[in-house]
């Protein structure tokens, strides 16, 4: 999708954009690029990936399901499948994903990571430059999201640790440590998943819990605890200040939902450990003074945004990537930019945000449309004006 014309030079391939460009083929991406198509315009996503939502193909393990109910996690205009089951799993999501880009008419193009975006004051368009082309649109939104790349904790000792250490980006399924005892870094909802994981293919998690975790039921006599939440927030909006919801909105750390690994600590088939001191060249040392062997090391540390690194002479994002405007707020700078995934409210931000760039871009393009008309210019009547 999008409408392109381009130029080549000596030195770089040149592309003028005619519609926004959008940085990211993963969810965020594809709903904003639904939600411009649903208002007649055109858009290009570059996606440094081969394939749509990369994240959920390549970096997740084999056991995920959506932590909320799908009506939660729907992208705009476009609903899950009737026949999905409540809380759908990894390889439905990304079926629904594909169909929602195909339905759309949605084309990306992969294998086009962005090394620098920079608004050129003196001609007022993006310049987005991949490794072998510069593309040029008076729009660009950045919808690589909160989770671009995989954060590596700052352990004291890991890298003499003699077994396996990896990331859960890295991580599929626990059968490849049966029998071992695998220390797991973090006890979010993929702390506790891949414990959970470990523990059902015979393995010993060792779980890291430095601070109080917020641990909520899935489902209470049924009922998603998170729909539950949001039907009372309707009705009595006042919370605590340090609850869970606040607490995700606030920094961003979702609530863990429990879908068993509980139980598991429980009876003490995932044995839940203090802070670590070091890692050593077969175990842990921990602050409580303990000392473990370990098998293999497992990091569930989640991950960060990415765009301080390509993103350059913009002030509108942080040091950590996140826009410095909170949220309902956030989804638009200047000159032309905006931002999509950054709510910190999973695929319903994503989904709000989406519509209000599509519906701002939408009122500047006819602006521009009925300009150009009025000018009786060289370009197409449905256009807005490029640069040469």
């Amino acid at each position: 999708m999008g409408s392109c014309k381009v130029q080549n030079d000596k030195q770089t391939k040149s592309v003028l954009v005619h519609g926004p460009i959008i940085v990211g083929a993963g969810p965020s991406g594809l709903a904003v690029s639904a939600c411009l198509s649903q208002q007649g315009l055109p858009s290009l996503i570059l996606e440094r990936s081969d394939c749509l939502a990369s994240l959920w193909k390549h970096r997740t393990y084999d056991r995920l399901k959506l932590h909320l109910p799908k009506q939660f996690c729907e992208l705009p205009l476009f609903g899950f499948p009737g026949n999905f089951p409540k809380y759908p799993t990894k390889r439905q999501f990304i079926a629904y994903i594909e169909s929602y880009a195909s339905h759309f008419k949605i084309q990306p193009k992969f294998k086009q990571a962005v090394q620098t975006a920079l608004f050129d004051h003196a001609s007022g368009f993006w310049r987005v430059q991949t490794q072998d082309s510069e593309y040029i649109s008076k729009w660009l939104v950045v919808a690589t999201g909160e989770n671009a790349e995989p954060v590596f904790p700052d352990v004291v000792g890991l890298d003499k640790f003699n077994g396996h250490v990896l990331h859960t980006s890295k991580y599929k399924s626990g059968s490849e440590f049966k029998n071992q005892k695998v220390l797991v870094i973090g006890c979010g909802n993929s702390g506790m998943e891949v414990s959970l994981d470990l523990c059902r293919h015979n393995a010993i998690p060792h779980m890291v819990a430095r601070n109080s975790v917020h641990v909520l039921p899935r489902e209470i006599f049924g009922f998603s605890t998170f729909g539950i939440a949001m039907a009372l927030l309707r009705w009595f909006p006042l919370r605590p200040k340090t609850g869970p919801i606040e607490l995700k909105n606030i920094t961003g750390k979702t609530p863990v939902l429990d879908v068993g690994a509980l139980s598991q600590i429980k009876s003490g088939k995932i044995k839940v450990v203090g802070g670590v001191k070091e890692i050593t060249k077969n175990g842990a040392r921990f602050t409580d003074g303990q000392e473990k062997e370990i098998d293999a090391i497992i990091l569930a540390t989640g991950y960060k945004s990415n765009v301080p690194t390509w993103l350059k002479e913009c002030d509108f994002f942080t040091k950590d990537g996140m826009p410095k405007t909170p949220f309902p707020n956030g989804w638009k700078g200047e000159n032309g930019l905006y931002t999509v995934g950054f709510t910190r409210r999973g695929l319903q931000g994503t989904a709000l945000d989406a519509d209000k760039i599509a519906q701002d871009i939408s009122e500047q393009w006819r602006k521009i449309k009925d300009l150009n008309n009025n000018n009786n210019n060289n370009y197409t009547s449905n256009s807005p004006s490029y640069p040469t």
